[in-house]
C-alpha cells in the first residue's frame, strides 16, 4: 500500500534548492507567480496533470489546473475535470459527523456499539472481533482520530483477518478499517444512507455539481486518469459502493468550494468547528505509514503534532496549521491550511510524481512552516 510515498531525501533536496522570494504572513504571491512556479515545478518533476486552489480570508482566490487528464490522448486537465479525491473524503465525513453532532444524533465520545441494532460481531465483516470485547469501547472520536488499533486495511494482515494492535484510543495508527465501522453506525444505527446525506448536507449545499461517493456516468465525459512514478498508466476507478474512508469523486472547483466552507466552518457550530481542528491526541510518530510501527521521533511533540478530527494539526510560529493528504500509486492529494488568516492550499493530482513538489509549491504560496513533511511522506 502506497509504495509510492517519496523519501524525505527527495523533500530535503527540494526545500534547499529555492530560488524565489517567499511571501510572509502579510500576503500571498500574486496568482501568476503561483502559476508560473506550479508550471516549473510540473515540469522539472515531469508531473502529469496538477489543479489546485488558494483560500484566503476563508474565500476562494486562485482556482487552476494544468496538464494532463490522460496524455495518451492529449486530454487536457480542467478546473470541472472529475479526479479521485481518496482519504480527503474522511476529512468530508468527519464534517457530516460534526453536523450530527451538532443535531444531537451522534455523541463523539459514546460507544459505537449503542448506535448500532445488534453487537458488531454479528455484521459478517466484523466477526473476526467475536473474541475480542475491546470493540465495544470504539467510539466516533477514535475513529475520526485514528485511534481504534486497527491496520489502515485488514487485507494488509498475513491472514488478512481484522484484530486489535493496542487496545482503543492509545495511540495514533491510521486505520481505514474504523471509518467503515463508523459508517456502519450511520448507517444501520440512524438509518441514514451516507451517500445521499454527503450530497444532501455537503455537496449540493455547496453547489459541488460534479463531486459525489458513487460513480455517475455524467463523469465519464470528463475525466482524470491515474500515472504512477513510473508514469504508467492506470484507468479512472469507477466506484461502485460508498466508502467514508475514500470513494469520493471531485473537481478541484468543488474541493476549493468545500475546504473554504471547511475553513469558515459553515453548517456547523462553532464549538464543532474548533473541534475539528483541536489537537486532540498527540503524535510522537516518525511516519504515517506503515501505521503500525511503534518508531518515535521528536519532531512531533516538538510542533505539536497531533490529531484532530478526520486531519492533522501542528503548532506553527504564525499560529495552528494543519493538513490531510489522499493518496494511492496513481494520486497524490493534499490540502494544508492555517488557521490565522483562514488560508489554504488545495492540491489535487492525477499523477503520483507530484507529491514531489508539494513541499515546494506549499512553501512558495503560504511561506516558511513547520508542516512535517517528513512524516507524511516516510518512505514505505
Amino acid at each position: 500500500m502506497l509504495s509510492f510515498r517519496l523519501s524525505i531525501l527527495v523533500a530535503v533536496v527540494v526545500l534547499v534548492t529555492v530560488g524565489a522570494p517567499m511571501p510572509t504572513s502579510a500576503g500571498l504571491p500574486a496568482p501568476a507567480e503561483i502559476d508560473a512556479e506550479a508550471r516549473r515545478l510540473m515540469a522539472a518533476q515531469d508531473v502529469k496533470g496538477l489543479a489546485f486552489a488558494v483560500i484566503d480570508s476563508g474565500r476562494i482566490v486562485q482556482v487552476r489546473a494544468f496538464g494532463h487528464a490522460n496524455v495518451e490522448h492529449d486530454l487536457p486537465l480542467g478546473i470541472d475535470t472529475v479526479m479521485y479525491g481518496a482519504s480527503l473524503t474522511k476529512t468530508a465525513f468527519a464534517y457530516l459527523v460534526l453536523q450530527l453532532v451538532d443535531e444531537g444524533k451522534l455523541a463523539l465520545d459514546t460507544p459505537i456499539a449503542q448506535y448500532l441494532p445488534r453487537p458488531l460481531p454479528e455484521y459478517e465483516d466484523y466477526a473476526d472481533l467475536a473474541a475480542d470485547a475491546r470493540w465495544r469501547t470504539l467510539t466516533p472520536r477514535m475513529v475520526l482520530n485514528h485511534a481504534t488499533g486497527f491496520a489502515n486495511f485488514r487485507w494488509l494482515e498475513s491472514d488478512q483477518r481484522l484484530r486489535f494492535h493496542h487496545d482503543p484510543g492509545v495511540r495514533y495508527g491510521y486505520s481505514a478499517e474504523g471509518f467503515y465501522i463508523l459508517q456502519l453506525a450511520l448507517e444501520e444505527g440512524l438509518g441514514l444512507d451516507v451517500g445521499a446525506e454527503m450530497r444532501r448536507r455537503l455537496f449540493d449545499r455547496l453547489g459541488m455539481k460534479r463531486t459525489s461517493l458513487q460513480w455517475r456516468a455524467d463523469f465519464a465525459g470528463n475525466l482524470a486518469d491515474g500515472y504512477a512514478l513510473d508514469g504508467s498508466y492506470e484507468p479512472h476507478d469507477e466506484r461502485s459502493g460508498v466508502s467514508a474512508a475514500g470513494s469520493m469523486d471531485t473537481t478541484i472547483g468543488d474541493q476549493a468550494l468545500m475546504w473554504a466552507a471547511i475553513m469558515r466552518g459553515d453548517g456547523l457550530s462553532v464549538e464543532s468547528r474548533a473541534e475539528l481542528v483541536r489537537s486532540q491526541l498527540p503524535i510522537d510518530s516518525a511516519y504515517q505509514f506503515p501505521t503500525l510501527a511503534t518508531v518515535t521521533d521528536p519532531r512531533g511533540p516538538a510542533i505539536g503534532l497531533a490529531a484532530g478530527l478526520g486531519l492533522i494539526r501542528f503548532d506553527d510560529a504564525l499560529g495552528p496549521m494543519w493538513f490531510k493528504g489522499g493518496h494511492n500509486d496513481w494520486t497524490g492529494n493534499m490540502v494544508v491550511g492555517q488557521e490565522n488568516g483562514q488560508r489554504c492550499v488545495v492540491l489535487l493530482a492525477n499523477c503520483a510524481r507530484a507529491e514531489l513538489i508539494y513541499p515546494e509549491l506549499v512553501r512558495f504560496i503560504l511561506g516558511d512552516s513547520a508542516m512535517p513533511w517528513w512524516w507524511e511522506y516516510h518512505p514505505e
